[in-house]
């Protein structure tokens, strides 16, 4: 292992995973803000619908924020889930480890983005279509 390929620590660990649990439990309560329980939706939850009257400038202000809620709930759900998937990760023993190549992921991209499941290279040549 290199010195630019430094496997992340138990203790970073541990600490990451404080912050995914913390993060967890705020964007719970950002859903609960933007969302409510909907059992026409695939996943249970649908972005609340404002009422703030009949007029025509009340109406057009209900859809902008119907609209804004939707990309916000759609954000904090796929946020979820990646975190979920980390801890999930963790709790199986495999976090930090490349989900393509099977090498360490560098302690530096898991503290800079936590939910990070694949090492630079791999994402790189994912993103480029290599």
């Amino acid at each position: 292992m290199t010195a630019e390929n430094k496997a992340i620590d138990k203790e970073t660990i541990e600490e990451i995973k404080k912050d995914l649990l913390a993060r967890k439990e705020q964007i719970m309560k950002d859903l609960e803000d933007v969302a409510k329980n909907d059992e026409h939706e695939a996943d249970g939850v649908g972005a609340k619908f404002p009422e703030y009257g009949d007029k025509p400038d009340e109406n057009a202000q209900e859809i902008a924020e119907y609209s804004t809620n939707i990309a916000t709930e759609h954000v904090l759900e796929k946020t979820l889930k990646d975190i979920n998937s980390a801890l999930q990760r963790m709790d199986e023993g495999v976090y930090g480890i490349c989900k393509y190549c099977g090498e360490p992921i560098d302690a530096k991209r898991l503290q800079a983005r936590p939910v990070a499941s694949a090492c630079v290279p791999c994402k790189t040549k994912l993103q480029n279509n290599e």
